[in-house]
């Protein structure tokens, strides 16, 4: 337990003394160390904490003079001052300057009698500290004999945040590299994961390099990294660790890393089981949707729609190989199975294998096969940064390898476009949109609008097409979007054609419209656009 200034008070042999009534919360004030000074200045010498003991052999009877030593004393961090009294000693009781002095700045004004020396205050708050140090390592090395012990159970991860807790009073949630719970000391964390939600992402996206803490609904939040050569996982620790239990924090670490790694290496045939069943799922042209939904039901992945997603694990930006491929030169043995395995523990299901991959790509990638409903960019983000990356269209089961050929397909567009491309309707304008030479897209825009952009109410007139082009030609619809009756529209869009020259029953003349008013939608470009 810390040494307060009553324990210091109760103890026998010391008789120490206040001079005034001190309230009960100052007398709680923690001692940290004990010194002696006389001087008239003494803060700047002062760490915080301390029990300043002076005989006054310099200390000023003026009542402003008194302020300001007590003053200079308190902001200084002393705990408390302690003035010696005695036969041959400036004081045999405390000035009445001093103690206004001390009452008005809310600093303890103890008194040492004669009979005790100030070395034996200084060993009895010393003695006071060695036995709290004491206290703390028995309690550090009690709770570190109970959380190896807990370690070794079949399934380590709730015995041991069990036992953390119940020693510390500190609660603890592990959770997965996507912030997803796996184990807490309690079933209900007392810090909702939604107040962890910024803390846990820091923390992942810096993979084990670092730790963060925060302050959220009045409890003190820190995440800590768990892994050995890679992230497999997040502690989440609600409250404040006391000396003990912030020393065991580092063995509570090493040991839940060592659960983590054990269940990884536990689950390797299950993620080869889970990659053949993948093989076998693909291989099949003619797959009934009975076939392959039990597939999938049989890895829990049972949703209705799922879709295809190709990996490279050579990183987009770097060396290029052969045909502008990124080259694999500087990736580490091994690189492309810990990648999968990251994403297997990330996907609901885990469906993902390592294959040769298409001859474009720089090596083997990485495919996979997950739920519609599942964030994929937000994988990609955590487990394959800066990796090129096709996103397939979601499919019935039985149709997959339909979405891992769009996804495989590309994976061109990714590498030139620095992120994951996923493939959904109207594709393909899109990319033209997103790939294509901005100034150029942007003077193709103002040959085909330039009329109306010098026509009267030519920002109207475009607007309406826009509308018009966008709804699909529905008059109705589009009166209703500009909140204007739909003669109106009419004759905005007879005048348009008019000024421009085109028809709008022509497909060619609708195309060029339209693919005009979605550059202009994009913005304009930069003046640093390529």
């Amino acid at each position: 337990m810390p040494l307060r200034i009553s324990d210091l008070l109760a103890r026998p042999g010391l008789h120490l003394a206040v001079t005034y009534d001190v309230p009960q919360e100052l007398l709680s004030r923690t001692i940290e160390a004990a010194t002696v000074s006389d001087l008239l200045h003494p803060g700047k010498w002062l760490q915080g904490g301390e029990l300043l003991m002076t005989i006054g052999l310099l200390l000023p009877m003026e009542p402003a003079d008194c302020r300001a030593y007590v003053r200079d004393v308190a902001e200084g961090g002393a705990a408390c001052l302690a003035l010696g009294l005695g036969q041959g000693l400036p004081y045999q009781e405390a000035p009445e300057p001093l103690v206004t002095a001390a009452q008005e700045a809310g600093l303890p004004l103890l008194t040492v009698p004669d009979e005790v020396p100030f070395i034996a205050v200084t060993k009895a708050v010393f003695d006071a500290r060695a036995t709290e140090q004491q206290e703390v390592l028995h309690r550090a090395f009690a709770t570190q004999r109970r959380l190896t012990a807990a370690a070794a159970t079949s399934d380590g991860l709730q015995p041991m945040l069990a036992e953390w807790t119940a020693a510390t009073g500190v609660g603890a949630t592990v959770l997965d590299p996507m912030g997803r719970q796996l184990a807490a000391a309690e079933q209900e964390p007392r810090a909702p994961l939604a107040h962890a939600r910024d803390l846990v992402e820091r923390v992942a996206a810096r993979g084990l390099r670092g730790s963060a803490t925060s302050t959220a609904g009045g409890e003190q939040l820190e995440v800590q990294p768990l892994g050995a050569r890679r992230l497999r996982g997040l502690l989440l620790l609600t409250g404040r660790p006391d000396d003990a239990a912030r020393s065991v924090v580092p063995g509570l670490i090493s040991l839940l890393s060592l659960e983590l790694e054990r269940r990884h290496l536990r689950d390797e045939p299950e993620r080869r089981r889970r990659s053949a069943l993948l093989s076998e799922l693909l291989a099949d042209e003619d797959l009934a949707a009975d076939r392959a939904r039990d597939m999938l039901a049989s890895v829990g992945l049972s949703a209705e729609r799922v879709r295809a997603v190709v990996v490279e694990t050579a990183p987009a930006t770097g060396p290029r190989g052969p045909g502008g491929a990124p080259a694999r030169a500087g990736l580490p043995e091994g690189a492309d199975q810990e990648m999968a395995a990251d994403l297997a523990l990330a996907m609901p299901g885990g469906l993902v294998r390592v294959t040769g991959g298409p001859g474009s790509a720089p090596g083997p990638v990485i495919e996979a096969v997950v739920g519609e409903e599942l964030d994929i960019h937000a994988v990609l983000g955590r487990f394959a940064p800066h990796c090129p990356a096709g996103i397939g269209p979601a499919t019935a089961p039985e149709a997959v390898r339909v979405s891992l050929r769009q996804a495989t397909g590309l994976l061109a567009v990714s590498r030139t476009s620095g992120a994951p491309a996923e493939a959904r309707q109207s594709e393909a304008a899109r990319l033209l949109l997103e790939l294509g030479d901005r100034r150029t897209l942007h003077g193709y825009a103002d040959t085909v609008l330039g009329p109306l952009d010098l026509a009267d109410n030519g920002e109207e007139l475009i607007a309406t097409l826009a509308a018009w082009l966008e709804t699909g030609g529905a008059w109705d619809a589009t009166s209703r979007r500009l909140g204007v009756h739909r003669h109106t529209v009419r004759n905005r869009l007879d005048k348009a054609m008019d000024v421009t020259g085109r028809h709008l029953d022509d497909p060619d003349d609708r195309f060029d419209l339209w693919l005009a008013t979605r550059i202009r939608r994009g913005g304009a470009p930069s003046p640093g656009a390529r």
